[in-house]
Order: structure tokens, then sequence, then C-alpha cells
């Protein structure tokens, strides 16, 4: 079976933008067979709704911001917790390892959410 996936990631602030992830989280993605390396941060656009037909976020906070910048009802279906696309009703934000360094844990997480996502999509 053959998909067609495009899968992005951008920010709901400023803060970042045009900079590299945190380096120990590249390393963390390198020592687990990913480059992440030439990635820059971006912001989310409006258009987004347009581009994707999921829009998954890392926490309630992100969450609540997309649900405020979506135009209408289809954007706002198109919004879902990453985690509760893993394991539905869960509510489960995804732990930031920014200031604790826990980033190979957070890797794990979401390498397994990531894999259930898949499965859902592709039934």
């Amino acid at each position: 079976m053959n998909f067609d996936l495009k899968v992005d990631s951008a920010g709901t602030s400023d803060w970042h933008i045009d900079e590299p992830p945190d380096s120990r989280g590249i390393n963390v993605a390198f020592e687990n067979g990913i480059d992440i390396s030439n990635l820059k941060a971006r912001q989310f656009d409006i258009s987004d709704f347009d581009e994707f037909d999921i829009i998954l976020t890392m926490d309630k906070s992100n969450y609540s911001d997309l649900l405020n910048l979506a135009r209408d009802e289809k954007d706002r279906k198109k919004i879902k917790l990453f985690m509760n696309m893993a394991f539905p009703g869960v509510n489960m934000d995804v732990h930031d390892p920014y200031y604790d360094g826990k980033f190979q844990e957070v890797f794990e997480l979401l390498e397994d959410a990531s894999e259930k996502i898949l499965e859902r999509i592709i039934k």
C-alpha cells in the first residue's frame, strides 16, 4: 500500500521562527535514526487549515490557541490533541522536555503514539 502523507510542524507563537530544534532534540532524533538538523521553526499560519486534513497539538494550550484561530467549524474539526489521536479520550498533554531534558522519553512517547495514529489513518 502506498500513502501520500505530508507532515509538518509549526508553533502557535513566534518565539523561535527560523531557529533549528533544540540541540538535545536533534541528538536524540539522530540517535534514533532521524535527522532533523535541517528543520527550522515556523509559526502556524491560517492557510495551514487549508493545507492539512488533521492538525495535531501537543497540549491543551496550543489546542485552545488554534481553536481561537479557526475560521469556521470545518477548521475546528481538524484540530486534535496528539495523544487523543493515539489513545482516544486520554486528554493528555505531551510533556515539554526543554526544562528537564527528558528528550528520549518524549521521543519514545511520540514514536509510539505516531505508530498508533498512522494505524488509525490507514484503516
